[in-house]
């Protein structure tokens, strides 16, 4: 070997065997004091939440999903106390179904918190009317009830089973005449302020009526806080378990209750079918409430304090036979643009964004079992950009097709396309379609006649019982082109039958939150650890030749 080319090998071994030395010493431990440290990665830590009953299923069943993962721990409180919370600072996000700032003429006014917040859409539903009724001592499965006579119900002016306007909705039934027993919230609750908007909007006189016997002005408006008087035959019960829990006792016959849908199916208790717009009597399934919410309006002024909030007029009177008149959405609220002094950091905003990234995409798909119905596409592309405004919350790019949310396949609506159309022995008038609802068993009191029009009972349980569902013999096809149109796409929804079975249970599967894109610390780690391997293998022979070239170069001197 040359002088030259050995002084190169040996030039080339002291680099290797440098780089090798400055590599170990990076993976042994932090810099000496004084030198400038790099960034540390963002770390999973815990995360605290409170607020909503009406959504509390969904979000349990998602903590519990990630928990080998992140903890996430949630306080279903009301949405009232979540608002307020997140309002103090004592937790890391809230959740509501309403938002602040709302004029209640028995809570009083909820101005917005000091700290940054934004809403975020995490699931939609139904609010349902879960009973407990009985007739020669079988349960009443199949309730309909009118908006009317649901909003008497609820402000005292039906006072019992028998009333000839609850006899009107369901001609099929010999009803008792027992007392009606209202149970509502006694403490602050969104699912409260949903159902008195509903009743605000769609049976004002009614409610205003109600509100003035507790001294309360005219329009009344929505309200978290339920007015009530027990001597009149209400009662109050805390949280979404509590009216839920409360109807579902055997010795609660007579009682109805407003909640979400999901507790209903989880009791196994019926909930009453509610009149629609177009005449029939529907309850709040994934598909219905789909369907409804297809004619919300989203507050889309990203400028706005109120943005992705929602204006639920065009729900409550839509005219498609398949929907469901009180149909919502529930928000997180989360903190955006800044770090939060008083709460957030950026390991905490990390490890909500990696929750959040869960429950809008994957989590959706157990919208509808537990009783929900999932996130339309543009409220899961909405969210998302708001987990991107999270301090600290990864940045990642994602869009609905990559997201495993089940609500759209191939640009459409799936939900919207596959909901079945009502029985018509749901259309009002009709004899009663004998088939129960929610989490009950299909095991209905008997009506007195079969349904003046529709199927011929040649269904099963995957349809309505009255073979108006995918396997019966009656026309099961949604409207025809002149009926709904797909805001998304702009093709009439179509139908394709299906629909899912009730009373299923969700057990919690442990999932991965680790994002599948972008350069990491996990990336440069394993570089780091090639090179010094690689050091290590062609560092000492290198050297050695050098070495040896350098002594057989000095023995020819």
């Amino acid at each position: 070997m040359t002088r030259k080319w050995t002084d190169v090998a040996h030039r080339l071994a002291r680099v290797v065997a440098a780089t090798a030395a400055l590599m170990l010493v990076f993976l042994a431990g932090p810099p000496a004091p004084g030198a400038a440290a790099p960034a540390p990665a963002p770390r999973k830590v815990p995360i605290n939440g409170a607020g909503s009953t009406w959504s509390s299923n969904a979000i349990e069943n998602w903590r519990r999903n990630v928990a080998r993962s992140i903890t996430v721990n949630y306080n279903a409180s009301g949405s009232t106390d979540g608002r307020n919370r997140y309002k103090q600072g004592t937790v890391d996000f809230g959740v509501s179904e309403i938002p602040y700032g709302m004029t209640d003429r028995f809570a009083g006014t909820d101005p917005p918190p000091t700290r940054t917040y934004a809403y975020m859409p995490i699931v939609a539903g139904g609010t349902a009317f879960m009973y407990n009724l009985r007739i020669g001592g079988r349960r009443v499965t199949n309730l309909r009830l009118s908006g009317e006579v649901i909003a008497k119900i609820f402000t005292g002016a039906i006072k019992r089973w028998n009333d000839p306007a609850i006899v009107a909705d369901n001609p099929g039934l010999n009803l008792p005449a027992r007392s009606v027993v209202p149970v509502v919230r006694q403490d602050g609750s969104g699912t409260s302020a949903q159902f008195t908007l509903w009743m605000s909007k769609e049976h004002g006189s009614i409610w205003d009526a109600y509100c003035r016997k507790f001294n309360k002005p005219s329009p009344c408006g929505l309200t978290s806080q339920y007015p009530y008087r027990s001597n009149e035959g209400f009662i109050g019960q805390t949280g979404s378990n509590g009216v839920s829990g409360y109807v579902s006792q055997s010795n609660a016959e007579g009682s109805i209750t407003y909640v979400e849908y999901s507790y209903a199916k989880n009791a196994r208790f019926p909930v009453a079918k509610v009149l629609n717009e177009a005449g029939y009597y529907t309850e709040p399934t994934a598909s219905n409430v789909a369907v409804a919410l297809t004619k919300a309006q989203i507050n889309e002024n990203k400028s706005s304090p109120a943005y992705l909030t929602q204006i639920l007029d065009g729900v409550y009177r839509f005219n498609d036979p398949r929907t469901y008149p009180l149909s919502s959405y529930s928000y997180m609220i989360i903190p955006v643009d800044r770090l939060d002094v008083t709460s957030m950091t950026v390991d905490k905003g990390y490890t909500l964004g990696l929750f959040a990234y869960y429950f809008l995409c994957e989590g959706q798909q157990q919208a509808e079992v537990l009783g929900y119905s999932p996130l339309p596409k543009n409220l899961v592309d909405a969210g998302i950009s708001q987990v991107h405004r999270i301090p600290g919350a990864e940045d990642r790019n994602i869009n609905v097709a990559g997201c495993n949310n089940p609500t759209f396949r191939g640009g459409r609506n799936v939900l919207l396309q596959t909901a079945p159309r009502p029985s018509e022995c749901d259309r009002k008038g009709s004899r009663q379609n004998p088939a129960g609802t929610a989490g009950t068993e299909q095991t209905p009191v008997k009506t007195s006649a079969r349904c003046a029009t529709g199927g011929n009972n040649n269904g099963n349980n995957n349809g309505d019982g009255d073979g108006n569902g995918p396997n019966g013999s009656a026309t099961t096809g949604p409207p025809t082109s002149s009926g709904p149109i797909d805001p998304d796409t702009g093709l009439a929804a179509g139908n394709d039958g299906g629909g899912a079975g009730d009373g299923e249970q969700v057990v919690a599967e442990p999932v991965s939150l680790e994002g599948e894109g972008g350069w990491r610390l996990r990336h440069t780690i394993m570089v780091i650890a090639g090179l010094v391997f690689l050091g290590l293998i062609l560092g000492p022979p290198l050297l050695a030749n050098a070495l040896r070239g350098r002594r057989d170069d000095g023995g020819r001197v």
